[in-house]
């Protein structure tokens, strides 16, 4: 089957060639024991698409719904509804079960913690000889002799640390232990889930660094999760904006960072520490925004001849220069999720604090 590409719009001089394409992915959770019929949306309706050789950053709040897209992806989480597209395959309609093996040679993944991913009992050498074994042929010993010392070389780790246990390396070791285990496999994709967040912040930038020079060089794609929109600048060729379950603006990063238009991505910058910025961000104007993304009367693109506004579907507005490949949802839209009145009530404490 095929998708549409998002950014496929006329006018926009920009045609994408998406190496995944998720389409209205849903996820809702059940709560409250075992029999309870209760749930809660943790995805709502997610479109997006993730070009091959770039890197897409995921950035917005705890509990947004970022991990549970790459736990999806990755088929760790069963979706409720929706389409996860990779290659121009529907892996949910062609594989309903779980990840076939080759699935899981084109798409890869990067947890958070380096120090739960490895098990400390192994050596370097276990983790990368079963994937390589598992998806590759090697063929001789001496072959997959040269293989392992391919990947460290490419992690930038010497090769004599194949023959050390994962307990005896550093967090930023482990971490490039793990991205040449995924690389083992020759993916497509990798899911990076905020892969620097449990590292010194001297070594982040090697980490960072190691992952631009992936897609340069490699042309691996990369969904890159962070907090850190300051990293997510540095390394994503495109960053996308997510609250509540939703997507609210993505364009490329330094078009989104330098001029964000939704209220709640003006919010998420607002909270960056910026030594240009006099005093602390005003409470205020901190509360019209909280408005205006839960109970906005109005929207600045009601005009557009191309998407019409609504507070029931979330459109996109095509924004700034079409290069930019920017679009934000129109503010009308209401999210339907509670745990967004939940989450913006909350930071009112933290501007009274601040105030």
């Amino acid at each position: 089957m095929t998708t549409q590409p998002l950014t496929d719009r006329p006018g926009t001089g920009f045609h994408s060639d998406p190496v995944i394409s998720l389409r209205g992915l849903t996820k809702d959770f059940q709560v409250g024991g075992l029999f309870s019929r209760r749930t809660v949306r943790a995805l709502n309706s997610i479109d997006l698409d993730v070009e091959r050789g770039e890197i897409m950053a995921l950035v917005g709040e705890s509990g947004s719904g970022k991990s549970t897209i790459a736990r999806c992806v990755i088929r760790l989480e069963q979706p409720t509804s929706g389409q996860i597209v990779v290659d121009g395959v529907d892996v949910l309609r062609e594989e309903p079960r779980g990840a076939s093996q080759a699935y899981r040679g084109k798409v890869q993944m990067i947890f958070q913690d380096p120090f739960g991913s490895l098990n400390p009992i192994h050596q370097v050498r276990h983790f990368l000889e079963r994937a390589i074994r598992l998806h590759t042929r090697v063929g001789r010993r001496e072959n997959l002799e040269s293989k392992l010392g391919e990947l460290m070389a490419t992690v930038d780790l010497p090769a004599n640390l194949l023959d050390t246990h994962a307990f005896e390396l550093s967090g930023g070791q482990r971490q490039r232990v793990a991205i040449a285990r995924a690389l083992a496999v020759g993916p497509k994709v990798i899911l990076a889930d905020e892969p620097t967040s449990m590292l010194d912040v001297s070594v982040r930038i090697g980490i960072l660094n190691l992952m631009r020079r992936l897609r340069d060089e490699k042309g691996i794609s990369m969904l890159y999760i962070t907090h850190d929109l300051a990293s997510a600048r540095y390394v994503a060729n495109r960053t996308t904006v997510m609250f509540a379950g939703e997507l609210v603006e993505s364009g490329l990063s330094t078009a989104v960072m330098d001029h964000p238009t939704h209220p709640y991505t003006q919010l998420l910058l607002s909270a960056v520490p910026d030594p240009d910025r006099a005093g602390t961000y005003d409470p205020v104007e901190r509360a019209r925004l909280r408005s205006a993304v839960l109970h906005a009367a109005s929207c600045p693109f009601d005009e557009d001849p191309d998407t019409q506004c609504s507070a029931t579907t979330p459109v996109r507005h095509l924004v700034g220069d079409p290069p930019d490949r920017h679009w934000v949802r129109c503010h009308l839209y209401r999210p339907a999720a509670d745990v967004a009145a939940r989450a913006l009530a909350a930071d009112t404490s933290d501007d009274v604090t601040n105030a």
